[in-house]
């Protein structure tokens, strides 16, 4: 016969882990303009739907224009490990949609 407590903390355990293997992040990098006069930005942004160019392009496209800027293109998307390298270059819009 199982033992119910090692069942219970076995399932507990899964539960558990299942929150943090959804946190891995997923981010895209993007090009951005303005029009008059004409501002272009290369920037860095979150995705929650999921991490696919597409869905990319889906989030930010409204997420841009409720700011005034329009979405040229997705350029990639990348888990956390991509952040760093690309926080410099987005300057401003790291983060900021």
């Amino acid at each position: 016969m199982k033992n119910p407590c090692l069942s219970l903390l076995t399932a507990l355990a899964v539960v558990l882990a299942l929150p943090a293997a959804a946190t891995a992040g997923c981010f895209a990098d993007y090009k951005a303009k303005q029009d008059n006069p004409l501002r272009l930005h290369y920037g860095v942004a979150q995705i929650s739907g999921a991490c696919e160019p597409a869905s990319a392009e889906t989030e930010l496209t409204p997420r841009l224009a409720a700011e005034g800027w329009t979405l040229l293109n997705v350029l990639s998307v990348f888990g956390d490990e991509g952040l760093d390298q690309r926080k410099d270059s987005a300057g401003t819009f790291y983060l900021r949609f």
